[in-house]
């Protein structure tokens, strides 16, 4: 087998692991500040979701390949200036292209930058790898990461407004879960996932 059809399979390996087996916030439970607080409807959860991944994707792709060369003693505020430099450009870009979806977002575009899923991924796996391995990894985490926080906000924004992307699926006559749009909706239906989730992991184990 030759040495690139080798990289291939491990790229393919740590992509598609952070899109369930490793899953950011259903298995790992990281990154749960932007999935309860933004999550209230399906484009917040989406604008968030792309936003982590390309800073994510960005600076861990930027961190493996100035890895020989950053001082040990200074790694971790040498990730974080770069996390926020990619955090900085989502910020103007959003402000210039989506400015109603960047005032929704308010702080938690800038609270990117201290996001322990982003910094755990420079420390964990972009330091030590390749830039085509560390970029895989950051696709596939940013991925069930974006993945995880669109069924939360999914889910929350059917039963809270009767709608999806602003699209009514209910008569007139349906009656809004109103908790479900605020904070102690993300709480519920994040607990209800990881509850069903356990729920099909045993499952699995029983019908073996």
């Amino acid at each position: 087998m030759s040495a690139s059809s080798v990289d291939e399979k491990l790229a393919s390996a740590e992509f598609i692991k952070g899109l369930w087996r490793e899953n950011p916030v259903f298995i790992a439970v990281l990154g749960l500040c932007p999935a309860l607080a933004v999550t209230n409807s399906l484009q917040n959860a989406l604008v968030m979701g792309a936003a982590s991944t390309f800073v994510l994707c960005g600076s861990s792709l930027l961190v493996s390949l100035m890895r020989k060369v950053i001082p040990k003693p200074v790694r971790i505020s040498v990730y974080i200036i770069i996390i926020a430099t990619f955090v900085t450009i989502v910020d103007f870009v959003l402000g210039a292209l989506m400015p109603a979806a960047q005032k929704q977002l308010g702080a938690f575009i800038a609270l990117i930058v201290v996001n322990c899923l982003i910094l755990g991924r420079q420390e964990a796996f972009a330091s030590k790898n390749g830039p085509w391995l560390a970029l895989a990894d950051a696709a596939g985490m940013s991925l069930g990461f974006t993945l995880a926080m669109a069924m939360i906000g999914g889910i929350r924004e059917i039963l809270g407004n009767g709608a999806l992307l602003g699209i009514p699926l209910f008569g007139p006559n349906f009656e809004p879960w109103v908790i479900m749009v605020l904070p102690p909706g993300g709480f519920l239906t994040l607990g209800a996932l990881l509850a069903f989730f356990a729920y099909l992991k045993t499952f699995r184990k029983g019908a073996r």
